[in-house]
């Protein structure tokens, strides 16, 4: 897979987080992902279309989504609920968002479906494109999350 392709989500998962939730966030090693199963405990999947077909996947433990959103919303948060659920899906889209931009710039055009957001201890991504699954850990103060980026190969024109 294009390192050109996966670089803007990392880019814009740090300025999402850090500009929307107020964490420091520090990027891991990227690895190929080879199951289906979330290394979090809530999910949000968006599906990609453009030069290439794919996902993002953003996938937090419970501890850190529940300290990232308690930052966006100035409240405690204690639970997983429909409103983590809600934050999910929309850091997931501002995630995408971002990236994209990033991506339009170098002439990677790509359109974004409605992120889908998945909960519970060991549930299962299913992406949308058979390509390779690279998956970039990022750790918080409050915990660790995953995005998983999975494209296709580039149409050639």
């Amino acid at each position: 897979m294009d390192v050109k392709l996966i670089n803007p989500f990392i880019n814009a998962t740090i300025n999402v987080l850090e500009t929307m939730a107020f964490v420091t966030v520090t990027a891991g090693t990227p690895y190929a992902k080879k199951d289906n199963t979330a290394v979090g405990d809530v999910t949000g999947v968006l599906g990609l279309t453009g030069v290439a077909h794919g996902t993002i996947a953003v996938t937090f433990e419970e501890n850190c989504i529940l300290t990232v959103v308690s930052n966006m919303f100035g409240e405690k948060m204690e639970t997983l609920n429909e409103d983590i659920a809600d934050a999910v899906g929309e850091l997931t889209n501002m995630i995408s968002g971002q990236a994209r931009k990033e991506l339009d710039e170098v002439g990677k055009v790509f359109k974004a479906a409605i992120p889908s957001v998945i909960t519970g201890k060991n549930h299962t991504i299913r992406h949308y494109s058979d390509g390779p699954k690279i998956a970039i850990p990022f750790k918080t103060d409050g915990g660790e999350f995953t995005i998983e980026v999975c494209f296709d190969r580039e149409k050639r024109a």
